[in-house]
């Protein structure tokens, strides 16, 4: 796949509030890259905070203040993270590839939008709550540039969940949305609890590409 075809399959913009000074990640071929985290608002006053890494060739890093807003447009991003005891984890945030400084907060658009381009990487699971709302969570393989993949779970609700539930292993999925943050309690063991946060992308439109799933139309002829 050519870059630009990759960067058309995962675009992604928010702006918020920095909540955190930026902190050194890594390092590629000279070209240090840092972490900060922007607080995105919601329509329900609630917010995300969502981490963003960005070069410091994109922006200095000592520029990017607490309490300052930040505009950035890129793509989200998966990255395995190798810890000490051999386990791994997958870690997500928004990669900047434009990067604007503003004193005061952004209003003029949607602070958190997201389009993804996809292929559905294993059997959606489609549940409902106590209380009869109908989720489905889905894991969509997303192509980057030099045979690389972002993986992304994202969650559908309603009758985009109940159309989930039907889709297959390969399936290409387009994906309209926002990424939300939600923090949730995980069990270390019977006396341990950790408290962690999830990222996440939150449905709102939803589109199979037909063009790419003839296979599947075969199959299903065939069967």
């Amino acid at each position: 796949m050519t870059p630009n075809a990759a960067l058309e399959n995962n675009c992604v913009s928010i702006s918020g509030k920095v909540i955190a000074s930026p902190e050194f990640s890594h390092e590629v071929y000279g070209e240090g890259f840092y972490i900060t985290y922007v607080q995105v608002p919601r329509l329900s006053e609630a917010n995300d905070e969502l981490p963003v890494i960005f070069s410091e060739r994109l922006v200095n890093p000592e520029l990017v203040k607490v309490g300052l807003y930040l505009s950035v447009d890129g793509q989200f991003r998966s990255y395995n993270n190798y810890s000490n005891k051999g386990g791994r984890k997958l870690m997500l945030m928004v990669f900047a590839r434009e990067l604007e400084i503003h004193e005061e907060e952004v209003t003029n658009k949607n602070p958190n939008q997201i389009y993804l381009n996809g292929f559905v990487c294993r059997k959606p699971i489609y549940r409902t709550t106590p209380f009869g709302r109908e989720i489905a969570d889905i894991l969509l393989a997303v192509n980057r540039a030099y045979n690389k993949s972002d993986y992304i779970p994202c969650i559908a609700w309603g009758r985009n969940a109940r159309y989930a539930s039907t889709l297959e292993v390969g399936d290409n999925l387009k994906i309209w949305g926002r990424i939300q943050s939600r923090v949730y309690q995980k069990k270390l063991s019977e006396d341990q609890v950790e408290e962690r946060v999830a990222y996440e992308i939150s449905v709102s439109k939803m589109e199979v590409v037909k063009e790419n799933n003839n296979k599947r139309e075969e199959k299903e002829k065939g069967d």
